[in-house]
């Protein structure tokens, strides 16, 4: 089934900050719709209201990542593949990329030492990754959770990685990379502003905020606003941000979450079960660069503040999935649509 979409809410043109080169251009913003896609495939094969539900997620544009389970294949075919599912044969659309490749055997290990031969591979990796992008329109992610390596073995080390694919993805022609931030409720500003430092901040576009956390996009935006005067004052001026808005219609905090669910576990939070409940998991903003619209709820100040700021509002976080992660879920799917306030 070929779809060409480009959601009336994706206007042509992003927003960036004064003396910053413009970073989102008028090429469309498509869904991504391999047959294989979790969503797209539930979509495809559902019939009234489920087909409804989940073209709210399938018709939406959303952020493909790209994972460390690439790094033992030719990871430049699997790049190219993907951005070909992205423009189905129009060069002038974005694909949408998370890289998060610094923990290949998961997060829960992040304490275990990482042996030279992997950090080569890691560069090895970022080098095809790279390759198969080329002129490509891309708009990245660059790992998403970036901020966990400060509990891992030698925080230093990932954070040198990242520094590594910050600059050679930056460098490519039309690839627009932001930086894992961290997120609102997550890390303390001077903590996060040493973290983009030294992860090669400098190297690319902007920052990346609220990739597997629930906190408001308002939070969002002043933290970030925050982060980027920071890094201005330490020589590093032009930032701007993405926000990400996938899961966040009824914010909460990681403490407010294990406050009611003290055994649970906050990958897989609670789904919303009404549109009226709160601090609860359901669909936020949907990806858009008109981020300052007083549709989104946003207070004065923070409207100003994401015109000033905020390139875009986009879909990297993924309630859909089982732990934010794989499998797909067409319960949860279903359920996040159907709660959504958009």
């Amino acid at each position: 089934m070929a779809v060409a979409v480009i959601l009336a809410l994706v206007p042509s043109a992003g927003t960036a900050a004064a003396g910053a080169r413009p970073v989102i251009d008028d090429g469309p913003w498509v869904p991504f719709t391999a047959s294989w896609d979790g969503p797209w495939q539930a979509y495809s094969q559902a019939t009234g209201t489920s087909k409804t539900l989940l073209g709210k997620i399938a018709l939406r544009p959303r952020v493909f990542w790209f994972t460390s389970g690439t790094q033992k294949r030719n990871a430049t075919e699997v790049v190219r593949d993907r951005i070909a599912e992205f423009q189905r044969g129009n060069p002038d659309a974005y694909a949408q990329l998370a890289i998060f490749g610094l923990y290949p055997t998961g997060e829960k290990n992040r304490t275990d030492p990482i042996p030279l031969a992997q950090q080569q591979t890691y560069r090895r990796w970022i080098d095809q990754i790279a390759v198969g992008i080329g002129s490509s329109k891309v708009i990245m992610v660059l790992e998403p959770d970036l901020a966990v390596a400060w509990g891992g073995w030698r925080p230093g080390v990932r954070f040198g990685l990242t520094a590594y694919a910050a600059k050679k993805l930056g460098s490519l022609p039309n690839t627009t990379v932001y930086l894992d931030g961290s997120d609102a409720d997550w890390l303390k500003a001077d903590k996060a502003v040493r973290m983009l430092l030294r992860a090669g901040v400098r190297y690319v576009d902007g920052i990346a905020l609220g990739s597997t956390h629930y906190s408001s996009t308002a939070g969002n935006i002043r933290y970030g606003a925050n982060l980027i005067r920071r890094l201005s004052a330490q020589g590093v001026p032009g930032k701007t941000l993405v926000i990400d808005t996938a899961d966040n219609a009824k914010p909460f905090t990681p403490q407010e979450f294990y406050r009611r669910f003290p055994h649970g576990w906050i990958g897989n939070a609670n789904l919303c079960r009404t549109k009226t409940e709160t601090k609860c998991v359901t669909l936020g903003i949907p990806p858009t660069t008109d981020v300052a619209n007083a549709r989104w709820g946003l207070s004065a100040t923070d409207r100003s503040l994401a015109s000033k700021y905020v390139d875009a509002y986009l879909w990297f976080g993924r309630p859909w999935l089982y732990n934010q992660a794989a499998p797909f879920r067409l319960n949860r799917a279903l359920a996040v649509a159907s709660t959504t306030p958009y």
